[in-house]
């Protein structure tokens, strides 16, 4: 209790007015919305070519996609969480450090996860025939609709390097707080991927290789523009960027990263997992069905990246708070990042319930594909406000680095969720498979919940959070 008197007189309070939640979130919003953008486009086009086994191949092919690069955004949550508790950490230290020294704990672990990054984007490229071979039958993919996917993959993989040290700098800007460089980033890409999308279908008429292409090329020139913005921010230069400080690398550091990120990919893999399970329930009830719910669960996607803005905000500010020892303030941050949170879910569902039939007919053209995405566009509809509480407790125990509260919270979830996932299929189909989406987002809530409130009840918030 000393040691953080001590602590609150040698430095200033951590911010935690409504103001300073909404200015680090507004920017993350915003670049986010830049990420399902993308991808919303890409189905758009495809939508409106008039061919339900290429809607359905593509919704396929993005979840496969998922599938391999989300299992693997640990890259992103790992370098937030220790990039806002090493910025913790250095104002504990003394003011008069030197601007010198100051960057190299923040750039070494960016070094470290940019490594991570490209030995598995590079194994996953090897392994590339394989993967998407057995991931399409193992999402029971139709035949015509298996052969639209091949086609978007096997373009695609050349970018998942680029798109996995995404995650790292996405990551690493966001646990600093250094919001609007996630949003200068992300913007790039998704203005970028656009442009050269419409012209690789319209103009070059390439079709689903197009799409890929754009997306691609797009990944590979953001990470050109992340590592500009990571040198202007460190105010370093190209040399120094790329040179390693041994120190940062030793056996101890290294193995600290690679327990998190072990915790943290067991927790991303079985929710990836679980979205897979879902593509899979559609593809077995047909192309019509897996094309509308590819088409409706981009409402999910988009929501979900809003919605991070403000988990960001939380992970920033708790990770800032976990650094300190400073609890008291760690419980405001809870309690604020969650009024944030659930008012913005709100706002988001009223915006979806009044745009739903015009995001419908932008997004497909075939007619019984929109007749039966309008079937259920409720569901979607409420999605913001059924996943809000997930997505804030994610950033609340990603910014205490809680890498085994995390993967305990993901196998109870797994042992629930696919038992009752089935269940609800056999009983009412298209109906089962949105309750389960329903189901997935609310459990994740339950027991993140249970764990805080544990925690809270008996003040041990230490046990939560590692030593580093």
């Amino acid at each position: 209790m000393s040691a953080n008197s001590a602590t609150s007189h040698a430095m200033p309070p951590i911010d935690t007015s409504y103001k300073r939640i909404v200015a680090i979130a507004l920017p993350v919003l915003l670049a986010n919305l830049a990420m399902p953008l993308q991808s919303v486009i890409d189905t758009a086009i495809v939508g409106n070519m008039n061919d339900t086994a290429k809607l359905a191949g593509m919704g396929l092919a993005i979840q496969l996609l998922s599938l391999l690069l989300v299992s693997f955004n640990f890259l992103q949550y790992a370098s937030s969480g220790l990039a806002a508790q090493a910025l913790g950490q250095l104002a504990n230290n003394t003011s008069n450090a030197s601007a010198v020294t100051v960057p190299t704990p923040l750039l070494s672990i960016l070094q470290r996860a940019l490594l991570l990054a490209f030995v598995i984007g590079a194994i996953l490229l090897l392994a590339k025939p394989w993967l998407i071979d057995f991931g399409l039958q193992a999402l029971s993919a139709n035949p015509e609709s298996g052969r639209a996917a091949k086609t978007y993959l096997d373009v695609r993989f050349w970018g998942v390097i680029a798109e996995l040290m995404n995650f790292a700098f996405i990551g690493w800007f966001a646990g600093q707080g250094k919001t609007r460089y996630m949003l200068y980033q992300q913007s790039f890409i998704a203005v970028l991927n656009i442009v050269l999308t419409l012209f690789f279908v319209f103009a070059m008429q390439m079709g689903l290789a197009g799409v890929a292409l754009g997306t691609t090329i797009a990944f590979w020139f953001g990470i050109l523009m992340a590592l500009w913005l990571s040198r202007q921010h460190l105010k370093i230069s190209w040399t120094a960027l790329f040179k390693a400080d041994r120190q940062y690398f030793t056996k101890e550091k290294m193995l600290r990263l690679f327990s998190l990120n072990k915790d943290i990919f067991v927790r991303t893999l079985i929710l990836t997992l679980s979205f897979a399970w879902i593509t899979r329930l559609s593809a077995q009830s047909g192309d019509v069905i897996l094309a509308a719910n590819a088409i409706l669960l981009q409402v999910l996607s988009i929501s979900a990246f809003a919605l991070d803005g403000v988990a960001v905000s939380a992970e920033t500010l708790s990770g800032q708070a976990a650094g300190r020892r400073d609890w008291p303030r760690f419980r405001i941050i809870i309690k604020r990042t969650g009024v944030v949170s659930y008012g913005l879910a709100i706002m988001l569902s009223a915006i979806w319930w009044l745009a739903m039939p015009t995001y419908l007919g932008f997004m497909t053209n075939i007619e019984s594909v929109f007749a039966l995405a309008y079937d259920y566009h409720l569901y979607a509809v409420l999605l913001p406000l059924v996943g809000v509480g997930a997505y804030w407790l994610d950033g609340i125990f990603f910014g205490l680095t809680a890498g085994s509260v995390i993967r305990n919270a993901a196998l109870i979830l797994a042992a629930i969720f696919f038992p009752l996932s089935w269940l609800l299929y056999q009983q009412w189909d298209m109906t089962g498979i949105w309750l389960s989406v329903w189901c997935l987002l609310l459990l994740r809530l339950v027991i993140l919940g249970g764990f805080l409130y544990c925690a809270n009840q008996t003040g041990s918030y230490e046990k939560l959070q590692p030593e580093a």
